[in-house]
Parts: structure tokens; C-alpha cells; sequence
């Protein structure tokens, strides 16, 4: 009887245990789990942090491509890459797939993008129906003739986040009426880039300018030098016959594929606009289309199946069906909100199951003058910090408690966060907003000030005796901002809040 209690005691421990590491870990994974690889960092401190703008451009004939500095020790120690795309209306980007996994963020406009999952069946169908027949009296089945069939073309607009993961073709057409500017970064140290710790893009069509960014190895720290370049597409370097009979095709149009020459870079305009087969309405239609697809998904997967929310593949979410993007802008979707208008978004693989393929994730804050985020580190990624409104504040320090950035970010800079580095961001008297993207799909941040942070989960005579400090002091210290979350208001709104008790949320204050 003992040993039955015993055994039955046992397996209840081994059940309750493997209750909580299942609620602790995300997707199957532990939160520290990570898919990336050092690479060659020697010599890599982050001592010197620098905001960076875009120092290298390659124009096109329907709009250009920016590159941030690609011989930075900073990105290249981080293990990211950084490029801005500006495709003008009519607009078609180059076919190309990449040796690294990425996020892209639109900043404005709306437009197309499609995407080759290899293996997948191509959905969209379009055929031509021709005129029915009669024989004798009787009409006979109407003719139909295959024009064209692809894979899902997806539809997206100003702050969409879409993944692309490694070695996918993908393209991007604009179909609107402005330019739409999209930022992309890339995580070359990921595991799935076995090629080399540099981003390599590989177009299938057009002759472009391209910044290549060389990796030298020998017995110096690893270096990078960077140049531009005339690059083919990958069928040029086939031998042309060969070609032509691999495809089943003549040897002139194999030519054409190749182009040799070919001057209009890795975005072409098309003048009469792209035609292909895709759901067609009107703009106001699309956006409300497109505002309530992404809320039934998000209902219909966080509620009606939850298990299907962490899930990377399955009856209705699997990889030739799953969701690519999401939009992080839309305020309602804020995960923390306060009265003055000020917001964070977080896009992790538990909202967005694609992300556990790619291995990052994005976070877009909204801080309204003079609001600050209250000091913090990440404690299993890098961040990259990418300024899209307003300019702000912000002051990093490293393990030695040394500042290694302290300065003003604007409109179009980038800054690295490396990991465990304390960071702490304010808006000055504008509007500041950013997106952040981070090397891991489910980024975590432990937080020094506020509800959820070190300090206040530490005991009063902890902090005493760790600052030198008296019991009062102390407890100021713990509970001055004791019911704020991540988002600080200006302090002297914070005073009137705690001294005023006819100042409530949603005031004209």
C-alpha cells in the first residue's frame, strides 16, 4: 500500500512540474532558448554605442534602397543588418530571397507582397471562360483556359511587421498612390544563415547596384569592408544553353532572364501596373477588410482554439496558410496603455506563430512629450532601435556601469541595445516613436522602476543596507512609483495624480 501511495505522490510531482515549465515556456521552448550563434565576436565590447543614419544609397527606376553603415562594429558584433526600401507608385521589387532571416516594417504606404513557400500548392487560379457551344440543339460543358495560377499574394500597409524567413522568394509591388518606405532588419548570427555572419542578398531577376559587405578572417579581430558593385541575378551565372534547355525554353529568352542588359536596378517600374489575379475592392473596403480579418483571426485563435495560438503548424494554421504579418499600429491592440495617450505594442511568436520560424520579434512604442519608459534591460536578445516620429532622449549603460550612449535619436537613426545593457528612453517636447527589433521570438525585459520592477520586488532592509540608505528613504525609493507600469508620466503629473483626488483618468489635465 505504501509503495502504491508512493508511486501515485511521484507521478503527481512529475505532472505539476511539468504544469509550470509549461507554463513558462512559449511555443514548446524555454524563454532563454535562442537560435542564434556568437559567430567570430572577438573584440566585442559595445564600449561605444552610436546612433546611425543611412550612409550608402542605390538608386533604381522606381525608387532606391538605403543601407545603414554595414561596416559598423555595432551591427556587426549584434550579429544585424539594416536596410530601408522607398518603392515608388507602380513600383515592383525585385524577386530576391536571403541567406538570413528578417522582419520588415512599413512605415508608409500600403501595397502587395508575395511569397514562395517551396512545396506549397499555388491557390489563386485565374481562368478565362470562353463562349458556350451548341451541337444539335443541346449546349455543351462552356470551355474555360488556364491563364495563370500562384501562390497567396498578401496585402499590407503602413505598421505591418512581415516575417521572411531565410532562403523564401519574396517580392513587393506598390499599389498605391505614395511611396511605401519599408525597413528592413536582419538577424545574420541566427542559426539558420550557415553561410557566413553577413546578410547576402540573392536576386532571381534584374542587374543592380549592390553594397556588398565583405567578411575577412586572418589573425586580426574579424573585419568587414564594404563597396559597391554591379551584381547579376542568380540565372546569369548558368551557362545559357544549359539553361534554355533546363527551363524548355529558347535561348534568346534565356537571355532575356539573364539580364545582361538590364539597367533599371532591383526596383522597375511597370507602367500600365501590375495585372494578376487577386482580390480586387475598393480602398475604403480594404480598410475595413483588412481591420476585421486581423481581428476574427486574433479572436477566433485566442479564443475559440487557444492551444492553436503557440501552435507552429496544424489544421488551420500551417506553413502554406499561416499568417505573415501583423499590424502594430492600430492603438486598441496596445498591451500597455496610459491616460495621456502614450502606448506599447508587443508582436512576439505567441501573437504571430511565424515568428518561431524566424526567431525575432518587434515591439512599437508611442511616448507622448515628455513621457519616459522606465529603465530596463533585455535578458535574452538584442534590441534595434529604429526611429520613425519625434526624437528623444536615451542613455544606455553597460556592465560596468558606464554610459556608452547618451544623446538624442530623430527620424530615420537606428541605435543598438545589446543584451543585459540598462537603457532608458524620454520623449522631449514632441511625440516619439520607434519600433524595436529584437533577436529572439519571444524577448523578455526586467524592468528597475515601477510595479514590476527589481526594485519593488526586493525587501526594504535589501535596499537599506545595499544603498546605505534610511527605512524612509527606502521606502520612497520602493513605492514612488508604485502603480505605474513600463510607461512613466511626467513627474510632476505623477504628483498631482497622488495629491488630487478630484484628477482622475481621462481628464482634460
Amino acid at each position: 500500500m505504501a509503495s502504491s501511495l508512493s508511486v501515485v505522490f511521484s507521478l503527481c510531482v512529475l505532472v505539476l512540474c511539468h504544469g509550470i515549465n509549461a507554463q513558462f515556456t512559449t511555443g514548446g521552448q524555454s524563454p532563454w532558448h535562442t537560435s542564434r550563434g556568437f559567430g567570430d565576436q572577438r573584440g566585442c565590447r559595445f564600449d561605444h554605442l552610436e546612433a546611425l543614419n543611412p550612409t550608402q544609397r542605390v538608386q533604381s527606376e522606381a525608387g532606391m534602397t538605403e543601407y545603414y553603415e554595414e561596416s559598423s562594429e555595432m551591427l556587426r558584433c549584434a550579429g544585424v543588418s539594416v536596410k530601408r526600401h522607398i518603392v515608388e507608385p507602380r513600383g515592383l521589387l525585385l524577386p530576391a530571397y536571403h541567406n538570413a532571416p528578417s522582419l520588415m516594417y512599413i512605415t508608409q504606404g500600403r501595397g502587395l507582397i508575395g511569397m514562395v513557400f517551396p512545396g506549397c500548392p499555388e491557390t489563386y487560379q485565374w481562368f478565362q471562360q470562353q463562349a458556350e457551344t451548341y451541337t444539335e440543339g443541346t449546349m455543351t460543358e462552356s470551355q474555360q483556359r488556364l491563364l495563370d495560377e500562384h501562390q497567396k499574394i498578401r496585402r499590407f500597409q503602413k505598421g505591418d511587421i512581415i516575417a521572411l524567413p531565410p532562403g523564401v522568394t519574396h517580392w513587393c509591388y506598390n499599389d498605391g498612390d505614395v511611396a511605401f518606405v519599408a525597413v528592413q532588419v536582419f538577424d545574420t548570427s541566427n542559426s539558420a544563415n550557415q553561410l557566413e555572419p553577413a546578410r547576402r542578398d540573392f536576386y532571381l531577376a534584374g542587374r543592380h547596384q549592390s553594397v556588398q559587405r565583405m567578411y575577412e578572417m586572418g589573425p586580426q579581430p574579424t573585419s568587414f569592408t564594404t563597396k559597391q558593385q554591379l551584381s547579376n541575378n542568380m540565372l546569369a551565372g548558368f551557362d545559357t544553353q544549359m539553361l534554355a534547355e533546363a527551363l524548355g525554353v529558347n535561348q534568346e529568352l534565356t537571355r532575356r532572364l539573364q539580364s545582361q542588359n538590364d539597367p533599371r536596378g532591383e526596383i522597375v517600374f511597370v507602367k500600365q501596373g501590375l495585372r494578376m489575379l487577386r482580390p480586387f475592392r475598393s480602398q475604403e473596403m480594404q480598410q475595413q477588410e483588412y481591420e476585421e480579418s486581423m481581428q476574427s483571426e486574433e479572436q477566433y485563435f485566442g479564443e475559440s482554439m487557444p492551444g492553436l495560438r503557440n501552435a507552429t503548424n496544424g489544421l488551420d494554421e500551417n506553413f502554406c496558410t499561416m499568417k505573415i504579418r501583423s499590424n502594430i499600429d492600430i492603438p486598441n491592440r496596445a498591451d500597455y496603455f496610459n491616460q495621456r495617450g502614450s502606448r506599447i505594442a508587443v508582436l512576439n511568436s505567441q501573437k504571430l506563430p511565424i515568428l518561431n520560424l524566424v526567431q525575432m520579434s518587434a515591439v512599437r512604442v508611442v511616448l507622448q512629450r515628455n513621457s519616459m519608459i522606465t529603465p530596463y534591460w533585455h535578458m535574452n536578445c538584442h534590441s534595434l532601435m529604429y526611429v520613425t516620429r519625434g526624437r528623444g532622449r536615451v542613455q544606455v549603460v553597460n556592465h560596468r556601469g558606464r554610459t556608452v550612449f547618451d544623446g538624442m535619436l530623430r527620424q530615420g537613426q537606428i541605435l543598438l541595445i545589446p543584451q543585459n545593457f540598462a537603457v532608458l528612453k524620454k520623449a522631449e517636447l514632441e511625440m516619439f516613436k520607434w519600433v524595436s527589433f529584437n533577436t529572439n521570438h519571444n524577448a523578455m525585459i526586467s524592468e528597475m522602476v515601477g510595479k514590476n520592477s527589481v526594485i519593488r520586488a526586493m525587501p526594504l532592509q535589501v535596499l537599506m543596507h545595499s544603498y546605505r540608505i534610511s527605512m524612509e528613504q527606502a521606502r520612497r525609493l520602493k513605492f514612488s512609483r508604485q502603480h505605474e507600469m513600463t510607461i512613466l508620466s511626467p513627474i510632476r503629473e505623477m504628483m498631482r495624480s497622488h495629491d488630487d483626488p478630484m484628477y482622475e483618468v481621462g481628464s482634460s489635465a
